[in-house]
């Protein structure tokens, strides 16, 4: 990359293995680890040399070591809730960034990772024979406002039996304590493609992230403030375990990508598939994407009368959740056009919720460790079905600003039956119904490692999508903030 030019903050994300893949791990690491975790990352570096990694560093600001670059993110601003609630010292974003049900007061403080996630990582490309090369990437998050590292699972334990006008910020979501939110090996030919095998990103994950106008910054997209739709479904789903993913690029315009999740065991239970196929002609970009995944999860905080009924289940509040288990559907179709200081983004996804072919247990373990004490596998006997459209604007005014504008809204069928079946309104979550989300952003990079940003967004949900929203139905998130990389 020659700055300064301007390179959108997904592809400065991104680790260069020949195939662009961008990797925006969510580690969740208890905090009793972080500062082990963080020293052997720091100690693996020893001296620096020069060359093209990290999230957009290159040249002789990149930290990389006999083909081992260390790299970091430090994002943190300060942002108002118009309706909002308490924030979070774990979850990634602190903050639920868009109207959720337990949003009831004005809110003010520090917020992470409101443009790009905070982590630090390793990754390395060792050189073996001809144009082949080994790959590796390990990689955390953790939250700057509070010295935690990133755990949405924990947001929602610390809620368990609190009423929602006594919650903080807590929602589902990929990072669970885990050591890595990323953690895989492979090879990489660029006549063959890239094959790797770990924890990684999903594949629509790095669509929505290419695609989406503000590149999924939480702060200021649907997209990324609710991963809902990068996970086909499931928040939990955006980056999988045990995954085989391979990439490849036909000729100039054309590229294909596919993974597989494996369960563990024999037949296809907590098993998920997806596939990627799209090409660049000039100045357009399109991606067709395809995921499904069985036993997916939706966790949630436990209930007053569910945390007094877990002594005799024999599991405690501390690492107990809730959840939804459902096996997903998506399909999604995303394109780019650049026409020179403008780039237009749009996209459309749908996804089907079905009752889970297998059935998970009470008990079951989650990522993380967390225990489902009580799992629901029958709440779509007829299917959800979301339908999510976005669309926006990015206008770099010159090389070091970029102002963005973008619009996103979602549509929920009516998924209930008997009395409740084919409702428009609010009384049921079942009812049809819609959100929508707007939002203005600039984005100043005064050089590589340094940039300040401001925007808000607007969201507001109606009918069966703001059922149990007792308190507001809208919220507008005034933030600020600064980010530096290295």
């Amino acid at each position: 990359m020659h700055y300064p030019t301007r390179t959108p903050p997904a592809e400065r994300d991104c680790f260069e293995f020949g195939l662009k893949i961008s990797f925006l791990g969510s580690c969740g690491l208890r905090a009793a680890r972080c500062g082990l975790v963080l020293s052997a990352l720091c100690a693996a570096v020893p001296t620096f040399a020069q060359q093209k990694t990290g999230p957009g560093i290159t040249g002789e600001d990149a930290l990389t070591w006999h083909g081992i670059t260390l790299y970091g993110v430090v994002d943190i601003g300060l942002q108002y809730d118009t309706h909002g609630a308490p924030f979070s010292a774990y979850r990634p974003a602190a903050s639920g960034n868009i109207v959720q049900k337990n949003s009831r007061e004005s809110v003010i403080g520090l917020t992470p990772s409101n443009m790009g996630q905070s982590r630090i990582g390793l990754q390395g490309n060792e050189p073996l024979y001809d144009d082949w090369s080994a790959v590796i990437q390990v990689e955390a998050f953790f939250n700057p406002q509070s010295g935690e590292i990133a755990d949405s699972l924990m947001s929602l334990v610390v809620n368990n039996g609190r009423t929602a006008a006594t919650q903080s910020t807590g929602l589902d979501g990929s990072s669970a304590g885990q050591a890595f939110q990323t953690a895989f090996v492979g090879l990489k030919s660029t006549r063959f493609g890239s094959l790797t095998l770990g924890r990684q990103l999903t594949l629509l994950s790095e669509g929505t992230i290419k695609y989406d106008p503000n590149y999924d910054a939480t702060a200021f997209g649907l997209l990324g403030a609710s991963r809902t739709y990068s996970g086909g479904g499931s928040s939990e789903d955006n980056r999988l375990d045990s995954v085989v993913k391979y990439t490849a690029g036909f000729g100039d315009f054309m590229h294909f990508g596919a993974l597989y999740k494996f369960s563990g065991s024999n037949g296809s239970a907590n098993s998920a598939f997806q596939a990627d196929i799209g090409g660049q002609f000039r100045a357009a970009s399109v991606d067709a994407y395809y995921s499904k995944v069985y036993d997916a999860i939706s966790a949630s905080s436990l209930t007053a009368a569910q945390v007094a009924a877990l002594p005799a289940l024999g599991y405690s509040a501390a690492n107990s959740l809730a959840a939804t288990v459902s096996d997903n559907t998506a399909f999604a179709l995303m394109a780019l056009y650049k026409m020179e200081a403008l780039k237009f983004f749009a996209g459309y996804e749908h996804i089907e919720y079905a009752n889970p072919t297998t059935p998970l247990s009470a008990g079951f373990s989650d990522i993380g460790g967390y225990t489902l004490a009580f799992v629901t596998n029958n709440a779509y006997d007829d299917d959800k079905v979301l339908q999510i459209f976005w669309a926006g604007i990015r206008y770099t005014v010159n090389p070091h600003l970029d102002l963005t504008v973008a619009y996103y809204r979602y549509q929920q069928n009516a998924y209930g039956t008997g009395k409740q079946a084919g409702c428009t309104t609010s009384a049921f979550s079942v009812c049809s119904g819609s959100s929508e989300v707007f939002s203005l952003s600039a984005d100043y990079r005064f050089n590589l490692h340094f940039d300040a940003y401001l925007g808000a967004m607007y969201s507001g949900v109606h009918d069966g999508v703001a059922s149990g929203y007792t308190f507001y139905t809208t919220n507008i998130n005034p933030t600020v903030g600064v980010r530096y990389k290295f």
